[in-house]
């Protein structure tokens, strides 16, 4: 697009276009297509010279961008709960604790209750997701040395702590033994 000329005004059709583009190439909630449209309008807004037409065009803007996002999430196009349990699948397999999986998804938009259903995992799956990342920091059964001391331990159940993993879990992942561990990945990933 040229520098000089201005894009059309942001109506309830653009703006329904501009989503729809959204979602063809990323998944997200609708607090977070709401921003994405928002951000659209704030654009068009510094490209315009004249504030005093401007103004009743975004104030209609800004109306319309609720319509769309409410006409999308009845058609199933945009999904809290279906982002939320896709999200939180993929954290875990990534490694990621249930704790932390929460406030991932809270932090996309998604309600704290949807985002605590949706991270809810048993023990066995937590276990394994502490193993994934063990195995990406190289700690516990996939330490380079058999031998560990205290300090060295105490290290590891920290660093599983600051991801969110109870200690429980944390100890049970460091003493797991190396083909237990990569047979639990395996089983998490398929």
């Amino acid at each position: 697009m040229p520098r000089d000329s201005v894009p059309p005004v942001p109506d309830a059709a653009n703006l329904y276009q501009a989503a729809l583009n959204h979602l063809a190439r990323y998944a997200s909630t609708e607090a977070g297509l709401r921003k994405v449209l928002m951000r659209r309008i704030d654009r068009w807004t510094r490209l315009q010279t004249d504030a005093d037409t401007t103004e009743p065009s975004v104030l209609t803007a800004r109306l319309a961008v609720d319509e769309v996002v409410k006409r999308l999430a009845e058609t199933g196009a945009v999904s809290d709960t279906v982002f939320a349990e896709s999200r939180a699948r993929g954290l875990v397999r990534a490694g990621q604790s249930k704790r932390s999986v929460q406030m991932r998804l809270v932090s996309k938009g998604v309600a704290p209750e949807l985002a605590r259903g949706a991270a809810e995992t048993d023990p066995d799956t937590e276990l394994s997701a502490a193993l994934v990342l063990t195995r990406k920091r190289r700690i516990g059964p996939y330490r380079a040395t058999e031998a560990t001391d205290a300090a060295t331990r105490m290290k590891e159940l920290a660093l599983l702590a600051r991801a969110g993993f109870p200690r429980d879990i944390a100890e049970r992942a460091l003493d797991t033994d190396r083909d237990e561990a990569e047979s639990r990945i395996f089983e998490l990933r398929r």
